[in-house]
């Protein structure tokens, strides 16, 4: 059985939606931020960063939203294109894109402390709302000419891994929901009894999408 050790919202989200995709059996290890835990020396002998997720399958600890995800879709032969399928290359295009573009920006815009702020100055912060905004523009073209989903017609992990961002914009001055084909996207995913059980599971209320 799988151990995930997550914090509600966070990046474990996208794991823990898709190991219920993937009908695994697994037990949740709650990580609670608020007492610090995240930094204790047991959880940092798992993931020396001190971040969720972290996923346990037996004797390997492996940690890093996109690479769990990859390794789970590779070992179960789902929610991903066959290797030698012309899509393959895609969804591999797509998941580094979200993980080298969106999430760093995300990562800025949470923690200024990262950039030596207490407070990002209004033309600092503006400009990373500006680039995560040029991102949510690009993926909105891509989705509305060939979607619904980043694979067209075919849902993967790749679309988990999209939502789990767009739901950190909820709280941002333009989310990605101003987005036409992204809340397409992000519609669809949120009406899978995956994100209920999710939801459920994690005890998030903000953005469920099936109210």
């Amino acid at each position: 059985m799988y151990k995930l050790f997550y914090s509600p919202g966070t990046a474990s989200m996208v794991i823990h939606q898709l190991l219920i995709e993937l009908n695994q059996p697994f037990e949740l290890v709650s990580v609670d931020f608020g007492k610090n835990q995240q930094r204790s020396a047991e959880f940092l002998a798992l993931n020396p960063q001190g971040r969720v997720p972290v996923l346990a399958d037996g004797a390997i600890s492996i940690s890093e939203s996109a690479a769990i995800l990859l390794y789970l879709t590779e070992k179960h032969q789902c929610l991903a294109p066959e290797a030698t399928s012309a899509k393959r290359a895609f969804f591999l295009q797509q998941i580094v894109f979200l993980t080298n573009n969106l999430a760093p920006q995300f990562r800025l815009w949470f923690y200024p402390p990262d950039l030596g702020f207490s407070e990002y100055p209004p033309a600092l912060k503006q400009q990373l709302q500006e680039n995560i905004t040029r991102i949510w523009q690009q993926l909105d073209e891509h989705l509305a000419h060939n979607g619904p989903y980043l694979l067209g017609e075919e849902f993967s992990a790749a679309d988990l891994l999209l939502t789990m961002y767009m739901r950190w914009s909820r709280n941002m001055p333009q989310t990605a929901l101003a987005w036409p084909a992204l809340r397409r996207l992000a519609d669809l995913v949120r009406a899978r009894p995956s994100w209920q059980q999710l939801y459920q599971q994690e005890g998030l209320t903000e953005w469920a999408g099936f109210e």
